[in-house]
């Protein structure tokens, strides 16, 4: 049985205690002379019914807080994203991506990535494009890895030989399944990341901040290995590009998505994913930094790393930068972020510490214990699928000056 969205009344206690406790929960305020930009995996944005109509206000009360936000998980029906739009109002614009994820009309979940943006701040310039491997450097991969490849293809034949004897036969279900492979090389992404370039103007005679912003929901899967891949991958692609100064669109990148980093144990994921961000460092160039703040923990916070998902377990969102332009924060400026209200500074909003002081009236850590298992997995069905499985993350930059 599907669990209950929740009813008016829930939905009063939950905006009462957000406006009450304005920032408490990482909502990012609206602070002037900053801008605030993020990431929210809304979780199968698509019919317009799949939400009741207090869910869609809460939806657009939080996308309201941010001047850009990338959205994943946009579901190839328009509807609900469009009854989002009008409810954030004329102040708001939307760029969207065409359904990746499967070929039109094939089976699978088919995705579009989003920006949502507030025109008084950030324009929209003149690139707007999938990021992709073109088909020479898939080839020379298939090559060099042949050898590699030979397993994972023979596994897969065997199966579509299961698959087309039973559909010549006309059989019931079920049908026979493709099995679970692991290839070992990055050929193309499942889902490929959506790019445009903005503007964020400031202060009058000041040089905007000029970036490509870049919309990532990274394969998820059932091996380690291949999440790793795709985000390699990714990474490969913004390094290359942005050494490319003089071809480049900007010389500024920004990564902002559900990478589906595999960050469940910090004293030995963070220590191994931070050795790789820093060889990125290194291989940029000296004019390059690279920066993922949500790798570190908030120097003002509890001494350990943001979650991002529903459960706070993972930090499976992220933000990136990839700049020469001196005003934006480098990796050294995290131990100083929120020091200055207009930035630089990042969070979360974390919604589920909200929904568990509002309508339980005690943290959420408290549903951690062992006997309140069945009790955890109620309170988290009520809103992972009205609501979304992942929180908002935001980085707050000063207006340029």
């Amino acid at each position: 049985m599907a669990a209950k969205p929740y009813n008016d009344e829930e939905w009063d206690k939950i905006m009462q205690t957000l406006r009450s406790t304005e920032g408490h929960f990482g909502l990012p305020e609206r602070v002037y002379g900053s801008v605030v930009l993020g990431s929210f995996n809304i979780r199968k944005l698509g019919s317009p019914k799949s939400r009741n109509q207090r869910t869609w206000e809460f939806l657009a009360h939080v996308c309201r807080h941010f001047d850009l936000l990338a959205v994943q998980e946009i579901q190839d029906d328009l509807r609900g994203l469009r009854r989002l739009m009008r409810l954030l109002g004329p102040d708001f614009g939307l760029i969207v991506s065409d359904a990746t994820g499967t070929f039109p009309g094939g089976p699978g979940l088919a995705e579009r990535l989003g920006f949502i943006f507030n025109w008084r701040v950030v324009q929209r310039t003149e690139i707007a494009t999938d990021i992709t491997y073109d088909r020479s450097r898939v080839v020379e991969t298939l090559a060099i890895n042949r050898d590699d490849l030979e397993k994972p293809l023979d596994k897969l034949g065997e199966a579509l030989e299961d698959i087309q004897e039973w559909e010549a036969a006309g059989k019931p279900p079920p049908k026979p399944k493709k099995p679970k492979v692991k290839v070992p090389v990055f050929i193309t992404f499942i889902r490929q990341p959506f790019c445009v370039s903005i503007r964020i103007s400031g202060h009058i005679d000041t040089q905007p901040y000029e970036l490509m912003a870049i919309n990532a929901h990274l394969y998820f899967g059932d091996y380690l290995s291949d999440r790793r891949q795709e985000f390699d991958a990714l990474m490969e692609w913004i390094l290359a590009r942005v050494k490319q100064n003089d071809r480049a669109y900007y010389p500024n990148f920004m990564l902002l998505g559900d990478l589906n980093l595999d960050f469940d144990n910090p004293d030995t994921d963070r220590r191994r994913i931070e050795k790789y961000m820093k060889s990125f460092n290194n291989n940029s160039g000296e004019e390059v930094e690279v920066n993922f703040p949500f790798l570190d923990p908030h120097p003002k916070g509890d001494g350990k790393v943001f979650r991002t998902n529903a459960r706070l377990s993972e930090t499976f969102d992220q933000i990136g930068l990839f700049s020469r332009d001196k005003r934006l924060p480098d990796f050294r400026d995290n131990t100083t972020m929120g020091t200055n209200p207009v930035g630089p500074d990042y969070g979360v909003f974390n919604f589920v510490e909200l929904f568990s002081q509002a309508l339980r009236g005690r943290p959420f850590d408290d549903l951690n214990k062992p006997e309140k298992k069945a009790e955890k997995k109620e309170f988290l069905a009520r809103f992972e699928h009205k609501v979304s499985d992942h929180m908002p993350l935001w980085i707050r930059l000063p207006l340029p000056t």
